[in-house]
């Protein structure tokens, strides 16, 4: 973990001896938008979901996080509740840092602090990015930028093209690209009907990745 590195290993070692791991089951909350923050928590295994719920129960999701993750930075500092919540996506174990041990620490190396503070730097530019996506872009440019990085991420290339995995449910990934999952179908099957993809189930087959990267905005 970054935040750790400045230490030397004694402190390091004593840390260690003050935290806990903790296992959460697959769509089981790690903690709720609003409720006290308590600890920072750090992602050992599994995969997380930071999401925000709106009054009449649509959810944004925000971003997802894996191994090496930290999550719950910014009522660490402001004193406030937590922004969003977290959700396990999977079966996953993370590590529990309690709240003072943080604040020790900031105090005692300010590098700690310093690593802190980058991290939240660039999730606000990667919120600030999302909030221009919904504010100025469609839903189709919105979810080929999400399947332009999968199939960066995790595509297979085969003599017909790449292919790819849907990352999630319809629903979440409507919910990630700020959508309801009747417009992400239409979408879906727009791309389908443009031939950007062939859709079998939950699988994509991506003739050109050039034309997804054309609708995602993006350059080759």
């Amino acid at each position: 973990m970054p935040y750790f590195r400045v230490l030397g290993v004694r402190p390091r070692a004593a840390l260690a001896r003050r935290l806990r791991s903790v296992a959460f089951v697959p769509n089981q909350r790690v903690f709720e938008e609003g409720a006290p923050c308590e600890a920072l928590w750090v992602v050992m295994e599994g995969r997380i979901k930071i999401s925000r719920t709106s009054a009449d129960g649509r959810e944004q999701v925000l971003h997802l996080e894996g191994p090496g993750a930290t999550l719950g930075e910014v009522p660490l500092f402001d004193g406030g509740g937590y922004v969003a919540s977290a959700t396990a996506q999977t079966a996953t174990r993370l590590l529990r840092v309690p709240r003072r041990e943080i604040d020790t620490l900031c105090r005692r190396h300010p590098e700690v602090a310093l690593a802190i503070v980058a991290t939240m730097a660039h999730r606000v530019r990667a919120f600030a990015r999302l909030a221009g996506d919904l504010s100025f872009e469609s839903v189709q440019v919105r979810l080929g930028r999400l399947l332009l990085d999968e199939a960066r991420r995790t595509g297979r290339r085969t003599p017909e093209g790449v292919e790819l995995t849907l990352p999630g449910t319809r629903e979440e990934i409507a919910a990630r690209v700020g959508t309801v999952r009747e417009h992400l179908s239409r979408a879906l099957a727009a791309l389908a009907r443009q031939g950007v993809m062939t859709i079998r189930g939950r699988r994509l087959l991506v003739p050109d990745v050039k034309r997804l990267e054309d609708v995602a905005g993006s350059p080759a």
